[in-house]
Parts: structure tokens; C-alpha cells; sequence
């Protein structure tokens, strides 16, 4: 990866982020150091997670990916070298945004992370029984001890977003600066709107997640091919809908005339977007990564963003 490095509010960013969901789940520790080592060889600074990755898992309670990405930080004593990104709102003992959970919760956060600051700090879900003031105020708190560098915000509406923002600029408080919402190439109509529009005149950079659409945007799932996946249900969906069908057939001709994989061809369109700075992608293996790590050296011609939007629309 080339990487020409994104700005998030006071943070630099490489314009693939590398998601942790994957760590401590369907990737274990020895292969999630080996994902780590081969996307910061690549050229990668960024790395997302979140205190809830995975408790969806059997045995696991939520944190189990902090742990994983705390373990590899310490291994490899690299820390001031990379961007770690985590969320709160969603852990099964610290839900919600009272101020109370988000203070409980960053204390065990950069515990399992084993460091004293988290780069970016998200709201992974809004939580509409608790004021934007509550919640930013006890953001602001963190960003001032020095423990949480920028904030962002995951899965928020359109009006709770200005809501939060215009709180931050009244009261003087730590203002979102980023955003990740669930946006590809088949799941458009969430972001794209009055969503990305406060994002746009804001200036908050948008790390969609879900980029490849739980694999779909692969390539991998076709109508007679079967597929090992823990997300594979989620992502053959797409198969069913015209919509679907239509992007494949456009990523098919983009990526030919470009010999490159589906996968870099998704994100790269991503990239592309207005507001965004770096799509969000995981990888089990190292074998997955350099068609993510290649979106930074793939540039889409205008007929070809035009083919993909007409396609998805």
C-alpha cells in the first residue's frame, strides 16, 4: 500500500482500517498477530475495534479483541505507531451512554488495550434516553486526562449528530470528528442523504463499516459456490436482490480492465465517496489482506465510478 495518509480532526490515518471484529473470534491470537504484522508491513496504521468484539461468540463476554490487539501492541512495543480506534455503548455490562458507563468503560477499554490513551473513541450505537450534554460532557473529560485523543460516532441519526455537534460548539466541549456508518456498494441508502450531508458541511471524516458487505463484495459468493464463512448467510443475501446481482456484474468488468480483485474495486469506489477517508475492512488470514491493502494504489475513472453508481443505485 502507497499510503497517502488521511487526516481525522488531529490524527493520521493510512486509507485502508484494518477491523478487529475478527480478532479473538474467527481468528485466533497467533493469526490475528500475523494479520497485525502483515497490514502494519503493508503499509497500515489504523486498527478498529470495539469493547463488545466478540460477545456475540460462545464463551466469549465481549473485550476479547481489545485483549488480542493489547497483547500485539505490547509484543511488539509499537504503540506511538499506530491509530487504534474503539467504541462504547454496546458491551453487555456497559450499555448505553450514561456517564457513569462511558467512565467504567474507557477504564477497561485501555486496560485490555494495554495503553494509557485510545486514539479514537466512538459511540457505537446512540443512545436517545441520555442528553448529547451527559455523553459529550464525560467525553470531553477523557479527551482533557488525556486518555481518548478525538471522539467519533457510530450508528447515530442524521438530527442527533447536529444535535451533538451544535452541544459541543455551545458548551465548549470535545466535538465528534469522525463518523462510521454502514455504507457499500449494496447498502447505500443508510449514509447517503441527510446523513452524509452533516458529515460533509461538518467535516467529519466517515469510515464505513461493512465496507465489503460481510464478504458479498468479494466476488467470493456467486449463485454455485458455497462458501465457509461465519458471515455467510448475511453476505449470499445479496444474491437474492437485483441490486446485488447488478454491482457483481459491474466489479466483474471494473476489476478485469484493472486486473484487480472485487474486493479492491468496492473499497476503492468507497474511497471515492464524498467525506470518506478510509473504508473499514477485516481479514482472517494474511492471504486476505492485499486486495484491501491495494485500495490505496487503485484509482477508479470516471466512467467506472459512474458503471458502479448506476449499478448500486
Amino acid at each position: 500500500m502507497t499510503a497517502t495518509l488521511k487526516t481525522v480532526g488531529s490524527l493520521s490515518v493510512s486509507p485502508l482500517c484494518l477491523g478487529g471484529n475478527v480478532f479473538g473470534w474467527t481468528a485466533d491470537e497467533a493469526e490475528s498477530f500475523a494479520v497485525l504484522d502483515a497490514y502494519t508491513a503493508g503499509g497500515g496504521n489504523f486498527i478498529d475495534t470495539a469493547d463488545v468484539y466478540s460477545a456475540w461468540a460462545p464463551g466469549n463476554k465481549g473485550g476479547e479483541s481489545e485483549t488480542v490487539i493489547g497483547n500485539w501492541l505490547a509484543s511488539r512495543g509499537n504503540r506511538s505507531d499506530v491509530v487504534i480506534a474503539t467504541k462504547v455503548g454496546a458491551h453487555p455490562d456497559y450499555k448505553g451512554l450514561t456517564a457513569a458507563t462511558i467512565t467504567s468503560a474507557v477504564e477497561e477499554s485501555l486496560t485490555r488495550l494495554r495503553t494509557d490513551y485510545i486514539d479514537l473513541y466512538y459511540t457505537h450505537y446512540d443512545d436517545e434516553s441520555v442528553a448529547v450534554e451527559e455523553f459529550l460532557t464525560a467525553l470531553d473529560g477523557l479527551v482533557r486526562a488525556g486518555k481518548v485523543r478525538e471522539i467519533g460516532a457510530s450508528n447515530i441519526s442524521a438530527k442527533r449528530l447536529e444535535e451533538s455537534l451544535a452541544c459541543s460548539a455551545r458548551e465548549g466541549l470535545a466535538r465528534y470528528v469522525a463518523l462510521q456508518p454502514h455504507y457499500n456498494l449494496v447498502s447505500r441508502d443508510t449514509y447517503e442523504g441527510e446523513l452524509a450531508a452533516v458529515a460533509a458541511r461538518e467535516g467529519l471524516a466517515a469510515m464505513p463499516y461493512y465496507a465489503l458487505a460481510s464478504g458479498f463484495l468479494t466476488g467470493k459468493y456467486r449463485p454455485d459456490a458455497a462458501v465457509d464463512s461465519a458471515r455467510s448467510e448475511k453476505a449470499a443475501g445479496h444474491l437474492a436482490t437485483d441490486r446485488g446481482r447488478r454491482v457483481l456484474a459491474a466489479l466483474d468488468t471494473v476489476a478485469a480492465a484493472h486486473d484487480a480483485e472485487l474486493a479492491t474495486v468496492a473499497l476503492a469506489w468507497l474511497a471515492a465517496r464524498p467525506t470518506v477517508a478510509a473504508p473499514l475492512a477485516s481479514a482472517r488470514t494474511v492471504s486476505q489482506l492485499p486486495p484491501l491493502l491495494a485500495v490505496a494504489d487503485l484509482t477508479l475513472t470516471e466512467s467506472e465510478l459512474g458503471l458502479l453508481n448506476e449499478a448500486s443505485a
